[in-house]
């Protein structure tokens, strides 16, 4: 070889490594990073960290600061969080994205404390309509008043103009006025459906109250909004659960929900992740998807099949074995009976999709396992991560059965604060014991998973790891704990918020923790709430959400 070909080959070597070297000092680069933080990773090779780097969508680092200023430049935006607390973007593992953005401009019942207060609310939202526009949402609370359910004679006077249709805030009665029953063909003669009932007074006249599966006969008449009010919604719901510090959501709805998200995806506008579920009958429809679309992507996902075994406790619909101790002849209701659940579960384990199965009440909850057991059996071994949706009243010998079929008990911890103020009378004190069992679930090694099923309750995880941590209820009558035995940890918690439901989505790999490869999804909260006083974290804020690497919501 000559000289002048040795040169050149030198020349080469060292140009490469020039290149290269640029190239990986280029990828280094943080494009954001955030210093002097006390940051939770979710990561348990690796809990606690000082400073974080970040390059586009992606985290690259972390570790203390003198490791991250490696990666920072004159280009990188810097977030001094001086000593805030930074944890992985939380996921709210059940919402009704669509409806609860609706609802943040309709009607807001939840508060109402009289029936006077019930009705005035009405009358002062229907002054604000043009005649024959529909009043929707509400989520009112019978047991704010004493438990008397409203009846249509309280608002027919001040909706005259005005079809109405407001549920209870756990979704499973509504109440519809004289002129939405008459528009919907219902009248005295109406006969009960199975799996829903049409409430009536002494006389045997109907209140307007429906319950479950008869609700289907005025839901159905219900104007469609138009695609315009859809992703007004869905910009509403997704900016107001950032200011939660949610970054994802797994969606509980229709094929037209996926419709909007995909309009919205292809806008490229979304700016919360988002799993959505459909209903549980359309497996045939999801298959077809699969084949042609695949499940999705980082932004947005499918392949979740949505089903109904029961009701709720606060309808006296969730189906119990015992009765309810307030009204011994009624069981609640099985809305699905066992037969068509099995099948429509088979199928949809069939087609490789994730069953997501509603169930409160503990009969209910034993059916689906049971159903769940016997599919798993028929159809072989895979991962499948079947969910129970709320999974709230559990019979003793259920508890361990989640964790030996991977069963993941996907639940709402606002409810258990919420429900615990009326809760006893309807089914006493030995069945609340196993009653939103958080502790026993994880002593058993289930993957708790947590959510608020927005729109039924505040999508707030902050105000739901309150919940779990001290189960004070809403009317401080129990400051100690609602069932204090099945309390948890703050870290538990934030578990079931991070990176349990990544799990939960078959995400585990791309979020759910802080560590490099993994989505910049992150939380800056203004306070450490793995170290103040359990009951303070009710009034902690997030300062700022941060999405795919960039800040999306500041306070």
């Amino acid at each position: 070889m000559t000289f002048l070909k040795l040169g050149n080959l030198l020349f080469l070597i060292v140009l490469s490594i020039g290149i290269f070297s640029c190239a990986r000092s280029k990828k280094a680069r943080a494009t954001l990073a955030i210093i002097n933080a006390r940051i939770w990773t979710g990561n348990s090779n690796q809990p606690w960290a000082e400073a974080i780097s970040i390059h586009n969508d992606t985290i690259t680092a972390i570790g203390n600061n003198s490791k991250i200023k490696q990666f920072i430049s004159e280009d990188t935006k810097v977030i001094d969080s001086q000593g805030q607390f930074v944890c992985p973007g939380f996921t709210d593992s059940h919402v009704h994205f669509l409806e609860g953005g609706m609802r943040l401009a309709s009607v807001n019942l939840r508060n109402a404390q009289t029936p006077e207060e019930f009705t005035q609310k009405i009358r002062d939202y229907a002054d604000t309509l043009k005649p024959g526009t529909w009043i929707l949402g509400g989520d009112w609370d019978h047991n704010n008043w004493g438990g008397e359910l409203p009846k249509r004679s309280w608002i027919d006077s001040v909706t005259k103009d005005n079809p109405v249709w407001i549920s209870r805030l756990d979704g499973h009665m509504a109440l519809a006025n004289s002129r939405t029953l008459e528009l919907a063909g219902i009248d005295n003669s109406v006969e009960d459906t199975a799996g829903g009932s049409f409430i009536r007074d002494e006389k045997g006249n109907l209140t307007g109250i429906l319950k479950d599966n008869s609700m289907e006969k005025v839901e159905s008449i219900i104007p469609e909004p138009n695609d315009e009010l859809k992703m007004q919604a869905l910009n509403a719901a997704m900016e107001h659960v950032l200011s939660m510090g949610v970054t994802s959501v797994h969606h509980m709805g229709s094929w037209d929900d996926l419709r909007i998200f995909e309009k919205a995806r292809t806008k490229d506008s979304l700016k919360v992740r988002i799993s959505a579920a459909v209903p549980i009958h359309t497996a045939d429809r999801l298959a077809r998807r699969k084949k042609e679309q695949g499940w999705g992507d980082k932004w947005l996902k499918t392949g979740g099949l949505k089903g109904f075994v029961d009701g709720s406790l606060g309808s006296h619909t969730a189906a119990m074995f015992e009765p309810y101790t307030d009204a011994p002849e009624d069981y609640g209701l099985i809305v699905t009976e066992k037969e068509n659940m099995y099948a429509m579960v088979e199928k949809g384990d069939r087609i490789g999709a994730q069953l997501i199965v509603h169930a409160i009440g503990d009969r209910a909850n034993n059916m689906i396992l049971d159903i769940y057991e016997d599919v798993i059996k028929e159809n072989g071994p895979r991962d499948r991560r079947f969910r129970v949706e709320h999974a709230q009243h559990l019979i003793p010998s259920d508890i361990k059965r989640y964790a030996e079929l991977n069963v993941i008990p996907s639940m709402q911890p606002y409810h258990c604060i919420d429900d615990g103020r009326w809760a006893e009378p309807l089914i006493g004190k030995k069945r609340m014991q196993t009653t939103h069992a958080y502790r026993s679930l994880l002593k058993n090694d289930a993957h708790l998973i947590f959510g608020s099923d927005w729109y039924v309750a505040p999508p707030s995880p902050l105000k739901g790891i309150y919940a779990a941590v001290t189960r004070a209820t809403l009317d401080d009558k129990n400051p100690a704990g609602w069932i204090p035995d099945q309390k948890i940890s703050v870290e538990e918690a934030l578990k079931a918020y991070t990176i349990n439901p990544a799990y939960a989505s078959f995400d585990e790999n791309i979020k759910g923790s802080l560590e490099p490869g993994k989505l910049a999804d992150i939380v800056i909260l203004n306070k450490d709430i793995t170290q103040i006083d359990p009951e303070n974290i009710w009034d902690v804020k997030v300062d700022k959400t941060i999405v795919g690497g960039e800040v999306v919501w500041v306070r």
